[in-house]
This record gives structure tokens, sequence and C-alpha cells, in this order.
């Protein structure tokens, strides 16, 4: 079980709006609540554990419905910054005719008003179980230092650090320095999750198994890699296992990891962080499973699934 002392899994990043397309035409949107690290925050909330989230939002209307929003999925807006200029970022989400998402089109009014480290609240991290992140905010410098002083709080605190590495190249000024911005975080995680592209990315290699071999200098615990219908790639003292998923007929993927890594953070806070290899295997399965239910729904923050859906 989870230390008693700790009352939430901690998570820090950018609250966002999806614009996501109706269909494969991408003429028509419809606006959903969305972000990688709000679809976590929501996603564990949906299955009874408790979030809270680090971001920063303003005083027009879309701030306060991403803030109420929030609060109707249960997530903690404790340490969450208002600063009554900031604008909520945007994003157009396309769709393929594989139901795949990209996002094509940012909109970004005020990029410069971020959270700041001395935004940073020590109770937050003290009643971390584990402390989120993505790089979702690391290309902009204010934000990027605030995730190197969050990082080390969290350690100093003793939450297990977790990074989904979720890379959007239009928000980076070049390949080569979010590849080397994400790579200087990745020797502090405990858990790192990455798709098959995000894998072969950060490694520039072709082949999981270069990835992987490649990965191997940066001695993370746990490497999680999500590959659809494939299932699950894990990456255990330096052991890779496959771990399958039950197939899905997919309407939309979008927030699909998402669902997944919520279903592992939720597991470690509620049961603790798994000391065996079946353990991690269990674990795997019940995010998987998640992630398979997240893709036969459309939107991100509206198909994360519920605790009722993965136990019926």
């Amino acid at each position: 079980m989870m230390d008693s002392k700790k009352k939430h899994v901690l998570i820090y990043g950018d609250a966002f709006v999806d614009y996501i397309a109706e269909d494969q035409s991408n003429s028509t949107f419809t606006t959903f609540l969305g972000g990688a690290t709000v679809n976590v925050a929501a996603g564990i909330s949906r299955l009874g554990a408790p979030s809270a989230f680090i971001t920063v939002t303003g005083d027009d209307e879309t701030s306060q419905f991403v803030r109420d929003e929030l609060q109707k999925e249960g997530v903690d807006l404790s340490f969450a910054k208002l600063e009554n200029a900031k604008r909520v970022s945007g994003v157009y989400v396309h769709l393929t005719d594989d139901n795949d998402r990209v996002f094509h089109t940012y909109i970004d009014e005020t990029p410069d008003i971020q959270v700041e480290a001395l935004d940073l609240s020590e109770e937050a991290f003290q009643d971390a179980s584990v402390f989120h992140i993505c790089s979702g905010t690391m290309f902009h410098p204010t934000a990027l230092e605030t995730t190197k002083d969050a990082v080390r709080l969290a350690k100093s605190m003793g939450a297990q650090l977790s990074m989904d590495a979720n890379i959007r190249p239009l928000r980076w000024e070049s390949e080569a320095f979010c590849r080397e911005t994400l790579l200087s975080f990745i020797r502090d995680m405990d858990i790192l999750k990455l798709t098959e592209e995000e894998l072969a990315f950060l490694t520039e290699t072709e082949s999981l198994e270069a990835g992987i071999a490649k990965l191997a200098a940066y001695h993370v615990p746990v490497v999680l890699i999500t590959a659809g219908e494939q299932g699950t790639f894990a990456v255990m003292d330096g052991a890779l296992t496959h771990v399958s998923v039950e197939p899905v007929v997919p309407v939309d993927t979008t927030g699909a990891g998402d669902a997944f890594i919520a279903g592992i953070l939720r597991q470690i806070h509620l049961k603790g962080y798994p000391e065996t290899h079946d353990e991690w295997i269990d674990y795997i399965t019940f995010g998987n499973k998640l992630g398979a239910l997240c893709a036969t729904k459309p939107g991100a923050l509206s198909a994360m699934p519920r605790l009722e859906e993965v136990e019926a």
C-alpha cells in the first residue's frame, strides 16, 4: 500500500483546449478540455485516486471553463496559479483515414506567462506519491527551469518520478533541442513512457531493439513503450517484456497514451510501487485496458475511462 502520508499524485503541465476534427475531412471541430497532463490528472481522478495539478490559468471565460471542468473531475487545483492575463493554449487536432490524430496547429497567445519556480509549493510535493511531467512546456525557458526545480523538489521529498515524453515537434525550435532537453531529464526518472516513434526520435535509431539498447545507458528502472494494438513493450531492469492488449475497434486514439499512464500512476498511488516483475505486468495490463477503452470514444479527456467501465 501507499505511504499513508502521501495524499495525491502530483502533475505539472499546461492546461489545453483541444479542437478535435469531427471526421476525416478536418473541416469542422468540437471543443474539448485537453492536454496530456490535464488528461492524466483527470484520468487518475476518474479511477478513484486523488490527483493534484500544477498549472496556470487566467481570468477569461476559457480559463474559467478549464478550472470548472477540472474541479468537476475532482482534480485538486490548490497548487495551481491564477494570473489574470494568462490565456489557455489550444491545438487543432486533425484525424487521419485510420482515425489516428495529428496535432496540426497550436494557438498560444501568452507563452511567457508560466508557472515559475517560486510558485511551487513544498506541501504539494511532500504529499505526492508520484510526480508526473511531460515535455509539453519544456520548450519554454521559464517552464524548463520550473520543471528542473520541480524534479529536484520531488526527489528530495521522496516521490516517485514519472515522465511521458509526449513529443510535439511543432512546439520546439529544433529537433536537436527537443532531444537534448528530454534526455537531460531521463536519468532522474523512475518511469519513462514513450511511443515507438518517440523512442526512435530520442535515440536516433530505426528499430525497437536498437532504441532500447541505446536507452540502457540512462539506467531508467522502468521504460514503457506503448504500441497501439500491439500493447506495450516494457523494459524492466534491462529485460524486455511484451504485454498484449485485447483488440478494440478504434474511433479516436487521442488520449489513449494518457489513459494508459493514468492507470499506471493510479495503481502506484493506491497499491504501491511494484516490487516484482509480475506486479508490473498486472499494472501494465490495467494501463493497456484503459488505453484501449479510451480509443473507442471520440475526444481526449471526454474519453478517459472511469473505474466502473474498467470493472465492467
